[in-house]
């Protein structure tokens, strides 16, 4: 008889994660204001009707709270440095 094929063993491919840099607290507060310029630019030219890809404002909005939450924590962790 004929030999039983074996199936083809799944492979998964491995998933590599990268530290997120480490930023100061100005930097976090420049990268804030940039963002927050960039909404506001959006914003505009979604009222325009010029905006192509209207998904961009909610992707600003997120990256927006993901700095402040950066922001938070660094301002956290430097209050329990000094007690």
């Amino acid at each position: 008889m004929a030999d039983a094929k074996k199936p083809a063993a799944k492979t998964k491919a491995k998933v590599v994660k990268t530290a997120p840099e480490v930023k100061t607290l100005e930097q976090l507060h420049n990268e804030l204001a940039q963002l927050r310029a960039d909404q506001l630019d959006s914003r505009k030219s979604h009222v325009q009707g010029e905006l192509v890809n209207p998904r961009v404002l909610t992707v600003q909005r997120k990256q927006i709270a993901r700095t402040l939450t950066a922001i938070n924590a660094a301002q956290r962790s430097a209050l329990k440095e000094d007690k």
